[in-house]
């Protein structure tokens, strides 16, 4: 079957076919027909499968070949990762024809957003927080809204955006078309889709619950120790066969921990997580899909926005929390038909966690293998040559690559460079204080100019009630010798700011 068979207008057809795209999955050729006819629809099915085609194509045939000026079409997302990943595919479809797709989420300016909007987007891609915001500015009218898609709308309930879901369906007009894909359909969703949804078709695609027993990922388990897992990684980056790779961490430290130590070792790696800006957020993930960063980091926060065909490998570096995470994670490989390896390390204070998650699985192994890097079931497991260590080189990585990955202390970014490069200069300042304790250096007539010159400046410091002399600097770096007071007798010298004699 083609999408010209599903009866997709030709232009969106030879958009598709330019990239390569020519035959529908299993969830498009179900979806897309039923859509074209306006029937409201709840789709269900595991992550990489096509959903967005599944609602784009039909929704954008509906809008003509020609629509209107303004907001016509709004599909909400979860993240901005995924905001992104959705326009990126909309305007694939869209490419020959006069549609304009616009992103709508935090952590970028409004300013684009808004010059998109006001030049007539019709079709609007956002995440709940941001697009209630212009609405209620009056910058975003939904009043004209005739397509409506909630994208991965079990993710939007664990974050809780349901409420704002809620909120943005009351701005746009009660009769639409609404279509909801989600990959697991918990009950707040069942009741969600009742209350906003007139009859929708619950459309489950071949193999949802077979996400079980993937039969295109092979899913290895590990108890490991923590100190040794870096080591564990780096090794597995090393894998006959090994494409891209990532690597799941549960904090937002722990990824950059990570995304340093693997630059350190000398893979190509990059991070994202929520303490990264939205710029370097998307650079990363930009990078990582072209080839430059073969490695990316995340959190579970970027999860839904990692669709790229060609991982190989995901490594849960720890422990999702449930089964459901699980499944997200390891859905960043084996998409779009190809093979992939799930590998997860759990430590022994989550042996009970990974019970639960195995039985809900069905994988049957309750007692992860203990493995550590020099185990040799390890090299077989995962057709690691014999002989690799965990680092590929030993020269300290660029200014570049920290940059791209994550600065020191646990911050990325500029602000993370810039709060290292303060921290360096106070310690610096720090050691010049301490080597001035004591007498001046130099003594006779030297020190008593450069005493004299350093006056007005110590005599300053005084005022604020200070005597330590830590402004007391010559122009070349080197400190001035300090002045040594004497106590006169008498009542001459007295005074609080005076100097006390020690006491025994």
């Amino acid at each position: 079957m083609t999408f010209q068979d599903l009866n997709i207008d030709a232009d969106m057809v030879q958009a598709l076919a330019d990239k390569g795209i020519l035959e529908p999955f299993p969830i498009q050729q179900q979806t897309i027909p039923l859509a074209l006819s306006g029937q409201d629809i709840i789709g269900q099915a595991k992550t990489g499968t096509g959903k967005t085609f599944a609602f784009g194509l039909p929704l954008s045939q509906r809008l003509g070949a020609d629509p209107g000026h303004g907001v016509q079409a709004l599909i909400v997302v979860p993240t901005r990762e995924l905001a992104v990943q959705v326009t990126e595919d909309m305007e694939l479809i869209t490419s020959n024809r006069p549609t304009t797709v616009v992103s709508i989420y935090g952590g970028k300016a409004y300013e684009g957003q808004i010059d998109q909007l006001k030049a007539g987007a019709q079709i609007v891609v956002g995440t709940p927080g941001r697009l209630l915001d212009l609405v209620q500015q009056r910058i975003l009218d939904l009043s004209k809204v005739q397509e409506m898609v909630l994208d991965e709308a079990d993710r939007m309930l664990d974050l809780g955006f349901l409420p704002d879901v809620e909120k943005l369906f009351s701005k746009v007009p009660a009769v639409r078309h609404t279509m909801l894909f989600s990959a697991t359909m918990p009950d707040a969703i069942v009741g969600l889709a009742r209350r906003f949804m007139s009859r929708p078709l619950h459309i489950r695609a071949a193999g949802v619950d077979e996400t079980i027993a993937q039969a295109n990922i092979e899913h290895i388990v590990y108890r490991a120790h923590a100190l040794d897992k870096d080591e564990v990684v780096s090794r597995i980056l090393q894998a006959e066969g090994r494409g891209k790779v990532v690597v799941f961490t549960r904090t937002k430290r722990a990824a950059s921990r990570l995304t340093e130590e693997l630059i350190d070792r000398g893979f190509n790696a990059a991070a994202v997580h929520g303490d990264m800006s939205q710029e370097a957020r998307e650079r990363a993930m930009a990078q990582f899909k072209a080839g430059k960063k073969d490695v990316l980091i995340a959190t579970d926060v970027a999860a839904r926005g990692i669709d790229v065909d060609d991982i190989t490998h995901v490594i849960n570096h720890t422990l999702p929390e449930d089964e459901k995470a699980y499944l997200h994670r390891v859905g960043r490989t084996g998409r779009a038909g190809r093979t992939g390896i799930a590998v997860t390390f759990v430590d022994w204070d989550d042996l009970h966690k990974w019970a639960l998650i195995d039985r809900a699985l069905e994988f049957n192994r309750p007692e992860p293998v203990e493995t550590y890097s020099s185990s040799p079931h390890l090299y077989s497991d995962l057709n690691i040559p014999e002989g690799v260590k965990g680092r590929l080189s030993t020269t300290p990585p660029n200014k570049e690559a920290k940059r791209e990955g994550v600065a020191p202390g646990g911050r990325s970014g500029r602000d993370g460079e810039r709060r290292t490069e303060r921290s360096e200069r106070s310690e610096g300042d720090g050691r010049r204080r301490r080597s001035r304790g004591g007498r001046g250096r130099s003594g006779g007539g030297e020190g008593q100019r450069a005493d004299a010159s350093a006056q007005p400046r110590e005599q300053h410091a005084e005022g604020r009630g200070t005597h330590d002399g830590g402004g007391n600097e010559h122009h070349d770096g080197n400190p001035a010798p300090r002045r040594r007071r004497r106590r006169r007798s008498g009542g001459g010298g007295g005074g609080a700011n005076a100097p006390q004699a020690p006491q025994a």
